[in-house]
């Protein structure tokens, strides 16, 4: 998993990814492919 200031550039790498925010940090998860997460915060 990244660690990133901005996800903005984190998002449009793939289509599936979705922006889901858990316990106030904003998350990129990929159900299609796992390899894309990334957390912000």
């Amino acid at each position: 998993m990244k660690i990133k200031n901005s996800l903005k550039s984190l998002i449009k790498r793939h289509r599936g990814n979705r922006v889901v925010r858990r316990k106030g940090r904003i998350y990129v998860i990929n159900k299609q492919n796992r390899r894309f997460k990334a957390r912000q915060g």
